[in-house]
């Protein structure tokens, strides 16, 4: 009986461990890709300016102090909230509108395929070609200095990346044509999804196409919008290598998010314990956003 007891121990003991150690493989993998350089960067933050200094010092939150009293640091907080709350509010409309398009019935199926493809596009290419095809196109001898000359709406060339006016106007527009595809297909999805019964039932109630909209597939895309938006305001937060390969922060910080400023004070200016002030900064607004995620996802579940 002692020796069935052992038995019965020893096989509950397997079964509760089995599933932490098929999860051990990737727990490492995580521990060490994202857990451990996230420490160190924390440890960096409160130190003197580590690896240019062969013996740093405790420092504290001084350099959280000389971050967030540098004013090109407040202007590329304020720059990077502009440019992702507005790419996320166009990303989100434009998303919509086409969205809407491809699942109108009225559209002629071969149309709505090509449609498809067009559509997609941004999302297929990467950071460096849409930066390359941008900076082309907005070039002041570009196809859109071209065009709206011949138009009259403008009656000079514009270097819409090196204008303090326009430029980051520009990065932003660049920013939402390249990502409002990720909320075309979250949204065609969600729209493909809502129950063709509702809308039969509130056109026998006579309900016309505008009211259906508002009462019927709005509220069942609302916790499609709010978790990509909230997703979309995490990863605009943290872009880098598009708003580098066209403006590269300037002229004269106009462009300035918290990337850039922070990837320049390690590698421009060697201020590393700054730099990891500033990421760890970046880290805990974008921290702020998941946490409301997660709440959003969980209330959903």
């Amino acid at each position: 009986m002692l020796l069935f007891n052992k038995f019965c121990l020893s096989n509950k003991i397997k079964n509760r461990t089995r599933p932490y150690l098929f999860l051990a493989p990737a727990i490492v993998l995580l521990t060490l890709l994202m857990l451990y350089p996230i420490l160190v960067v924390i440890k960096y933050s409160v130190m003197d300016n580590v690896i240019m200094n062969k013996n740093p010092q405790f420092v504290g939150l001084s350099n959280y102090k000389q971050v967030l009293s540098d004013g090109i640091f407040r202007l590329s907080l304020g720059n990077t909230l502009y440019f992702a709350i507005m790419s996320v509010i166009f990303h989100m409309a434009v998303g919509l509108i086409f969205a809407l398009l491809l699942d109108a019935k009225v559209v002629n199926p071969i149309v709505k395929s090509m449609m498809r493809v067009i559509y997609i596009l941004p999302w297929v290419f990467t950071a460096t070609i849409i930066a390359i095809i941008w900076r082309l196109l907005l070039d002041p001898s570009g196809v859109v200095n071209y065009v709206s000359g011949v138009l009259h709406i403008t009656e000079k060339n514009i270097p819409w990346f090196s204008s303090t006016k326009f430029a980051l106007h520009a990065l932003t527009f660049v920013n939402i044509w390249a990502g409002y595809p990720f909320y075309m297909v979250s949204i065609l999805a969600g729209l493909q999804g809502i129950p063709k019964d509702y809308y039969e039932a509130a056109t026998i109630d006579g309900a016309n196409d505008i009211q259906q909209f508002w009462h019927i597939t709005i509220p069942h895309l609302i916790p499609i919008i709010v978790s990509i938006a909230m997703l979309d305001f995490i990863w605009t937060m943290q872009v880098h290598p598009l708003v580098w390969m066209t403006t590269g922060g300037g002229p004269v910080h106009v462009t300035e998010v918290l990337s850039t400023y922070t990837y320049k004070l390690a590698f421009s200016t060697y201020k590393f314990s700054p730099a990891s002030a500033s990421g760890v900064i970046i880290l805990i607004l974008s921290m702020c956003v998941a946490i409301f995620y997660i709440r959003n996802q969980k209330a959903r579940d």
